[in-house]
């Protein structure tokens, strides 16, 4: 289905939520249509976030908002969705659009898999009704659906729309990029230069595909690492909980800006706790590039500022591999806790791969290094 169609029969004016692979054709079309327009598009931390923002929509103008995400992100909209919008609390309509990713008997990552099992199962639990789209939906199905969703959202509930893989379609394409020059696969080889034998952890996205593709070309083996290949912002918190038991081993964390912003909670912990072992990196390219480029506003953000306000005892950016060299040298050798954020340009090469380990494998190898 064309997502101008889509766009057309719910018939809503705001966006709010976080990109999706699955979605891309809905983003897109949201990027050139609006770009970031507070008014009708805005791209958020995380998807309790955007319901919250959605809810606020509502409340001044009594329309229906949309709140676009992975169903990964469906276990952020639960806790908003029960004891917000749910129809025995504030009655607050909204209606959700969710890339169903891991869907049974498609094949995907790891991370998917349960998830994907349980997306329907999650909505029909919060009382949201919900309905699959595929690349077989016609349009008038998609309108006799909504027509009966009305009602429902009347009465202050909220729907959802399951989107399958190749659902919707948009011929425009959009660039995004931005005037960084150092590429994250570079910037990681560095990284993996200097940490020798520490530990790593590092987050969702292509950032651990990369690390993990580093260690194959070096010879390396992969339990120096902790690929987190799901749990999208909660990588600095991993990192924590094994430095704080591991307090004679230098533990570094690859992040990235939209999986700092998402829980950036994490980072007031990590000052307040103040690891004296820990070296906390941020790759900031200021985009969701793993799910197609849209923009976070980590652009416009101070996040040495934000680390040092945090507690970080060390925080700087750096925008080049003279500055990077020196400073990953100076915090290996420092035993203070630090903060890198590292501009980067956003792209990946097409052939980048997959980790060949499971994510079993992946925990049990660095577990085993660990007590090492």
């Amino acid at each position: 289905m064309n997502v101008e169609d889509f766009v057309d029969i719910l018939g809503c004016d705001f966006y709010t939520g976080v990109p999706d692979s699955q979605l891309k054709a809905l983003c897109n079309y949201l990027m050139n249509t609006y770009g970031i327009d507070e008014k009708h598009h805005l791209i958020a931390a995380n998807e309790g976030n955007c319901t919250a923002l959605a809810a606020g929509y509502h409340l001044a103008t009594g329309k229906v908002p949309v709140v676009y995400m992975q169903n990964s992100g469906e276990g952020n909209i639960i806790n908003p969705v029960a004891s917000l919008l749910n129809d025995k609390v504030y009655a607050i309509p909204c209606i959700f659009v969710i890339g169903w990713r891991g869907e049974p008997g498609i094949h995907d990552e790891p991370q998917h898999i349960y998830q994907g099992q349980i997306t329907c199962d999650l909505l029909d639990l919060m009382d949201i009704e919900n309905f699959v789209i595929s690349e077989d939906t016609t349009v008038e199905e998609l309108k006799s659906t909504m027509d009966g969703y009305y009602n429902i959202l009347d009465s202050g509930k909220c729907v959802a729309f399951v989107v399958r893989k190749n659902a919707l379609t948009y011929d425009e394409k959009v660039v995004y990029e931005n005037d960084n020059d150092m590429i994250r696969e570079e910037i990681i080889e560095h990284i993996v230069n200097v940490t020798g034998e520490d530990p790593i952890v590092s987050t969702t996205g292509k950032a651990s595909r990369e690390l993990f593709e580093i260690r194959e070309s070096n010879n390396q083996g992969h339990h120096y690492d902790f690929l987190t290949v799901g749990s999208m912002g909660h990588t600095s918190s991993i990192a924590l909980g094994v430095a704080i038991n591991k307090p004679d081993e230098k533990i570094w964390c690859i992040d990235g800006d939209g999986a700092a912003l998402m829980h950036m909670g994490s980072l007031a912990l990590v000052g307040n706790v103040n690891p004296d072992n820990f070296v906390h990196i941020v790759i900031n390219n200021s985009a969701h590039e793993t799910v197609g480029g849209m923009p976070t506003v980590a652009s416009t953000m101070d996040l040495v500022n934000v680390a040092k306000s945090c507690g970080y005892s060390y925080a700087v950016s750096v925008d080049n591999f003279d500055d990077l060299d020196k400073e990953l040298a100076l915090a290996k050798s420092r035993n203070e806790l630090s903060f890198i954020e590292i501009l980067s340009s956003i792209g990946s090469r097409k052939d980048l791969g997959r980790p060949t380990t499971t994510a079993i494998e992946n925990k049990e190898n660095f577990m085993k290094f660990l007590e090492k």
